[in-house]
């Protein structure tokens, strides 16, 4: 066990390691520069707090990231050295990767050349498809989890989302729906099952499109609307992108996983292959994976680190919860106020949903007909009411998760008082969330 980091103050030693400037901070603790004093080898040391880490129920998590990281030995894939801990420490000792992370880059200078851009991709494609071989599935890829080293090499990082080969069920699928809301793939928000390297494909697809262009394909402050853009998959691709980028990106991001490009196909593509060098997979005999295996999570039981565990069940909506950056307050947009669209959140089953509208609008008087996935609600006019009070809507219901659904009411003509009334009847009977009109 090694000495506490929280009774110093300013803790400038970890055994052999000088502890430096801090890297980067985020909800689970810093990482931190530090330099062995003994070969003078540079090193970045992932420092985790055990108390913050079981106040937010994520042992499993941090256990998977470690777990999963002594699987990977590749050139493109950021090397665990060992774990410390202490009583209420946990320090992974990683590779440092000079350049920081790839989100920063594209932030500071915007997108990369085309040619530059591929060798990136080229990249990350040789890691991701590593890791599948290796069954794991990574689950959040992200600028933010892919780091830079000084001669520009790619580093994947962050694989405490990770999936290996047992946690895929009976059906052949993995089922927790996890990543960040503008990079998971759509199969994964429905909640049905999905194939955990389809999902990573698709994930590198937005990936490639925010190298070669600087922006989001599917991008909006409105949860309800951005996860709509991504089930329908209407990417609006450059004009000044090659054909063969083009071709790429629109294969990758395809909404149906079972016609999406696979990875044997990416690494055949003519665009792919120019200027392609295959990463080499290190050999693993020899490596130190541990100096001191008690790194449990559990102050009273810290022998139990060479246990099995299963992952730790986290949905999209949680994730953004725990996120310093998003929130659910955030969920529907509040600016750009018309009177053509009403959009709520709903913990009614979707499938269940349809027929719920329907009766709440015929016992309110209103007429409904199904057609294409989509609810016509209409009110005609009798000659004993005043024309003006009619208005016609269609309602649509989109499935976020298992217990999260969205609801869109779109009016297409006709009197607004009463279209509200209509909207605030429905959210007040199946929403969850207060709805706002967008």
């Amino acid at each position: 066990m090694v000495r506490d980091a929280a009774a110093c103050a300013r803790i400038k030693h970890l055994g052999k390691y000088e502890i430096g400037k801090t890297l980067g901070e985020g909800n689970f603790g810093k990482v931190k520069y530090a330099r062995n004093v003994n070969t003078g080898n540079e090193f970045a040391i992932k420092i985790l707090d055990k108390r913050r880490i079981r106040s937010l129920k994520i042992d499993d998590q941090i256990k998977r990231e470690i777990g999963t990281l002594k699987l990977l030995r590749h050139p493109n894939v950021i090397r665990l050295h060992e774990v410390l801990a202490s009583k209420s420490k946990i320090y992974m000792v990683l590779e440092y990767a000079m350049g920081g992370e790839l989100f920063d880059k594209i932030a500071l200078n915007g997108k990369f050349r085309e040619n530059d851009g591929r060798k990136l991709f080229q990249q990350l494609i040789d890691a991701i498809s590593y890791c599948h071989e290796k069954g794991v599935y990574h689950r959040d890829l992200k600028p933010e989890n892919v780091l830079v080293d000084m001669e520009g090499c790619i580093k994947i990082s962050d694989f405490g989302l990770s999936a290996l080969h047992q946690h895929i069920g009976n059906d052949g699928m993995l089922h927790t729906t996890c990543g960040s809301p503008n990079y998971v793939a759509p199969e994964v928000l429905k909640n049905r099952g999905y194939d955990g390297a389809l999902s990573d494909i698709w994930s590198c697809g937005v990936i490639l499109y925010v190298v070669l262009t600087g922006y989001l394909p599917f991008d909006d402050r409105n949860l309800a609307v951005l996860y709509q853009k991504i089930f329908n998959g209407n990417v609006q691709i450059p004009k000044r992108l090659s054909p063969g980028a083009k071709n790429m990106i629109k294969k990758m991001l395809d909404p149906d996983p079972n016609t999406r490009m696979k990875m044997d196909e990416i690494k055949s593509d003519d665009w792919f292959q120019q200027d392609y060098i295959p990463a080499i997979p290190e050999d693993e005999n020899g490596i130190h994976y541990y100096h001191d295996d008690t790194f449990s999570i559990d102050e009273q039981n810290d022998s139990d680190s060479k246990g099995s565990f299963m992952p730790n069940k986290i949905n999209a909506f949680q994730l953004i919860g725990m996120s310093s950056c998003l929130d659910l307050s955030g969920l529907f947009e509040k600016d750009h106020v018309s009177e053509r669209k009403v959009v709520f959140a709903s913990n009614h089953c979707s499938k269940e949903l349809p027929e719920r509208i329907k009766c709440i609008s015929v016992d309110n008087g209103f007429e409904v007909t199904k057609r294409n996935k989509k609810l016509k609600i209409m009110q005609r006019y009798t000659g004993s009411s005043n024309p003006c009070g009619l208005f016609s809507a269609s309602a649509e219901v989109f499935e976020i998760s298992q217990f999260v659904s969205v609801v869109e009411i779109s009016k297409f003509h006709g009197d607004s008082p009463l279209y509200r009334e209509f909207c605030t009847k429905l959210s007040n009977e199946l929403g969850m969330l207060k709805s706002t009109v967008t």
